[in-house]
């Protein structure tokens, strides 16, 4: 009598149970095999997320010796962890209930893999001068087994693997061993981790259980180990690590989600009618995220919303900003972006259009500002557009003599209580297991629940954005995890803050509704949100404060445009007398361009980011050339892009950033075959080393001599020297009727360094004439000898 509907829904979850149980296996033996032969699989050019960091980054160190250590300890490593598994967690899960009473570990084997640190970095010079940060890029592919029966249910692990960003931070640097106070630990974002089952647990591959698993394990992670949350191990004796836990957080990034334009189309129609999308963004800092309104059927959405973010880390955190098509069923992607926050702090405010990543067309307008935290109460004004003009640091410490059960006490008296049931009387007799919910507004958070203890330690910190100082307040309210009910709850007033002069509260605070002789410990710092005016002197990073985001293997990557729209009207536009500047001086004379005067040739900031995403893109055939708008806004001047260094910093193992290079002005040889100048090309020329290959930006051209009064429709032919085949010529698209052509089209010879620096590049523009036209076809031409230039660091010059 049953029904093949059943059977049938009963080999479909079967499946997709193989599947998951396949893939994991695959993905597994994959990593094994890049562990054991990383030089190997770097040359067969793995996805880029395997790739370890020192590959991409030139200040990420390759520590091999300290990964020869960690293989030599490892066993005892092992060992160790065998009698703690056995000794200490064993009992500790069998007294955790009566139903894991028969806990007993059956296996416990740590495997021949450990783990492996692909590469460090260090920071010095951004941070204070008594501590010293590193970032390890930690890589576990492990093959242990872990065996454990419960009622005779076998639940086993067998493999994990586990990579991500950690950083240490070891401060304060002492003058007296052990020269270091203490070392800080803590995960930059969630760590990537898979988990392969064995026993009953294999269950949790089921699909539907199995996201659900992995996201609670994920959780379980973040909520101690993933920023802001840190641990701190005291290096020195009577060491006060308060400070070193709960660090003040070092700003706020204010977001104002304006507009976009020209998104993919997404949405479709029996397959084949192309629509309109729902646009939606999300944004995120960390383990914050928020989400935007959704626009209807719109291509060019306009949101004008602002977000608030805590930073807690510079360098280190960056703000993520994803885009989807919102449907019935599964939410399209429709592009992402990446900013580094430390741009946007040393730039103060950064009003920009940016190109989206990972997919074929879009830009987005944000306007992002950087409030750091003062001291001020001349700061506390009430803003009258609703936004934060302050922020409240909790520090909750602990509680003490708190009541077993809300009938203990009752407004601070005690009250007899004849409770008949002796079960429920027996269970009123144990110690509360007591969180706190803390609430600002209409912002409720909650801190982590201690077991059977009437004097709990949480030691949290929390963070709430204040609109308010002078009437707002902090409730506090304790709770017990078994009865919705409270053991005693707390009202501070921010205004009480106020009269301190460093605005800060750290004391006792007396229960309501609780035991007379109730206390929650706290410390309270509020500051004040100021956005500070930006440094004049400094070269703002802009659009150039977008970064690669993380790739994945299964996406490809598209076009990227890397500049303003042409239609916004607050860039302006590129007009004929902006572009006829004065030429170049020549440089036979062997003079450097920084000496010269403003007239020299403007150097657009966006050829930095199309030459690093020639670095970024794993598959040259995925990256068809990109466009840049002809109304480019103005740009540094090429003596001031100089100075620059573009250091893109470590988001995590998964990202692939581009390589650093310096702009330089190079000792160019350019004949133009007359003494009549015929106008400039702009080129940009890099060595990407990763790819083996030499990467020309041709950026566009300016002040061509026409070679008739129709006009001229030009574009340029490139040819790596001495190969003059057909087959091997480059060629951009054509411009019509402009003397100042914008291109910022990219080409790629693929060649060793040795070869390249052998051969010169052949450079023409020329006119596109109809077949029978009389016209002059060749409007200019440059060679450049690559033997001359350092190219690795690149160049780029008109």
């Amino acid at each position: 009598g049953l029904s093949g509907s059943w059977v049938l829904l009963a080999l479909a979850l079967w499946l997709c149970w193989g599947l998951n149980r396949r893939g994991k296996r695959d993905r597994l033996a994959a990593a094994f095999a890049l562990l054991e032969d990383e030089r190997e699989a770097v040359c067969r050019g793995l996805a880029a997320r395997h790739l370890p960091a020192w590959v991409h980054f030139p200040d990420v160190e390759r520590v091999e010796w300290l990964n020869k250590v960690l293989v030599q300890a490892w066993p005892y490593f092992g060992t160790i962890m065998e009698k703690t598994f056995k000794e200490v967690l064993e009992p500790k899960i069998r007294a955790k209930s009566v139903h894991l009473k028969t806990c007993t570990f059956t296996k416990i084997h740590f495997g021949e893999k450990c783990p492996r640190i692909n590469g460090i970095k260090a920071y010095t010079k951004e941070i204070d001068r008594r501590q010293v940060t590193l970032d390890l890029q930690i890589c576990y592919i492990g093959d242990c087994e872990i065996h454990m029966d419960i009622s005779k249910f076998n639940l086993g692990v067998k493999g994990v693997q586990l990579y991500g960003t950690l950083r240490v931070i070891l401060e304060p640097l002492l003058t007296d061993a052990p020269f270091v106070g203490a070392v800080t630990l803590f995960f930059m974002q969630k760590p990537h981790l898979e988990i392969n089952w064995a026993g009953m647990s294999n269950l949790l591959d089921v699909p539907g259980i199995n996201v659900m698993s992995d996201s609670l394990i994920q959780d379980f992670i973040a909520s101690r180990l993933v920023l802001p949350n840190r641990i701190t191990v005291p290096l020195k004796k009577n060491m006060n690590i308060a400070h070193l836990r709960f660090p003040v957080p070092q700003g706020v990034i204010r977001v104002h989600l304006l507009e976009a334009e020209n998104l993919v189309q997404k949405d479709n129609f029996l397959g084949a009618i192309r629509g309109k999308s729902d646009p939606y963004a999300l944004l995120r800092v960390g383990t914050v995220q928020y989400r935007s309104k959704t626009v209807s059927r719109d291509l060019n959405p306009i949101w004008n919303e602002t977000f608030e973010f805590v930073v807690h880390e510079v360098p280190g955190q960056d703000l993520e900003v994803d885009l989807y098509d919102e449907d019935p069923d599964k939410d399209d992607f429709m592009g992402s972006l990446l900013i580094g926050l430390v741009d946007v702090m040393n730039d103060r405010t950064v009003d920009e259009w940016f190109p989206l990543s990972k997919t074929t067309s879009g830009h987005l307008h944000l306007k992002l500002e950087w409030l750091s935290l003062v001291n001020d109460q001349e700061k506390l004004h009430e803003d009258k557009k609703g936004l934060s003009t302050a922020i409240l640091i909790v520090y909750l410490d602990s509680a003490f003599n708190l009541p077993k059960n809300h009938f203990e006490y009752s407004n601070g008296e005690c009250g007899a209580k004849k409770i008949k049931n002796n079960k429920y009387l027996k269970k009123m007799e144990r110690e509360p297991s007591s969180f706190v919910l803390l609430t600002v507004g209409n912002k409720t958070q909650k801190s982590k629940t201690c077991n059977f203890s009437k004097d709990p330690t949480w030691g949290q910190a929390f963070t709430f954005f204040v609109h308010s100082a002078h009437s707002q307040s902090l409730h506090i309210e304790i709770k017990d995890k078994e009865r919705d009910s409270a053991l005693g709850t707390s009202v501070v007033c921010l205004s009480h803050l106020l009269k301190d002069p460093n605005m800060t509260l750290d004391q006792r605070f007396q229960l309501d509704h609780s035991s007379s002789d109730s206390f929650i410990k706290m410390k309270l710092v509020l500051r004040a949100l100021n956005v500070e005016e930006p440094d004049p002197q400094r070269v703002k990073a802009g659009v150039n404060a977008s970064k690669p985001g993380p790739v994945r293997v299964m996406e490809k990557a598209g076009n990227q445009k890397f500049a303003s729209p042409p239609q916004v009207s607050k860039v302006p536009p590129m007009s004929k007398d902006s572009a006829a500047l004065e030429p170049l001086p020549k440089k036979d004379s062997g003079e450097d361009l920084g000496a010269k005067d403003s007239s020299a040739a403007p150097v657009p900031s966006e050829t930095v980011s199309g030459l690093d995403e020639a670095e970024g893109k794993q598959n040259p055939e995925h990256g068809p050339p990109s466009a840049l708008p002809s109304g480019a806004a103005a740009v540094p001047t090429l003596p001031v892009l100089q100075e620059m260094r573009l250091a893109p910093s470590v988001t995590s193992l998964g990202s692939l950033p581009s390589s650093c290079f310096e702009l330089s002005s190079s000792n160019l040889d350019i004949p133009n075959g007359t003494e009549m100048p015929l106008g400039e090309i702009q080129l940009t020329v890099r060595y990407a080393s990763i790819r083996q290959s030499l990467v020309v930006l041709v950026n566009g051209c300016r002040n061509l001599v026409p070679s008739s009064n129709r006009g001229v429709d030009p574009y340029v032919r490139i040819y790596l020297l001495p190969d003059r085949r057909w087959t091997s010529r480059k060629k951009t698209s054509v411009k019509k009727k402009t003397l100042n052509p914008q291109y910022d089209e990219k080409f790629e010879f693929f060649e060793s360094l040795e070869n390249v620096k052998k051969r010169s590049l052949d450079i023409a523009v020329k006119n596109s004439r109809p077949f029978i036209s009389q016209e002059r076809k060749e409007l200019g031409k440059v060679r450049i000898d690559l033997s001359q230039e350092d190219l690795i660091k690149g160049f780029a010059q008109w």
